[in-house]
């Protein structure tokens, strides 16, 4: 059963950070690359940040040069480091393998406000 488990959201002040991480079971997570989501309400679910299985990373335009993505193999982990954050950056975000049929964590709310 695969599983992705997503923690770290939570009320910031504009400006600040936060890390998200994403522990994922039940596929081989060294071979697939992985994917942060977000959906703020009332919008469409959108694509943050992605990582390949090598390392090779992307990001929405909206959040280059603030946000960071990385993987851990050896923890089956993927992270997502936010700074600079802003109001607008407020939403759910979910973490994403982008394999098969698409696997998805239940989310975790990131809110910016002052």
């Amino acid at each position: 059963q695969v599983q992705l488990v997503e923690s770290g959201g939570g009320s910031v002040q504009p400006g600040g950070s936060l890390r998200l991480s994403c522990g994922v079971s039940g596929i081989m997570f060294s071979v697939v690359p992985m994917a942060w989501y977000r959906q703020a309400p009332g919008k469409r679910r959108e694509l943050v940040a992605s990582i390949s299985r090598g390392g090779s990373t992307s990001y929405a335009d909206s959040v280059k040069g603030r946000f960071t993505i990385s993987r851990d193999n050896a923890k089956n982990t993927v992270l997502l480091q936010m700074n600079s954050l802003k109001p607008e950056d407020t939403a759910v975000y979910y973490c994403n393998a982008p394999v098969g049929s698409g696997y998805w964590g239940q989310g975790t709310q990131v809110s910016v406000s002052s």
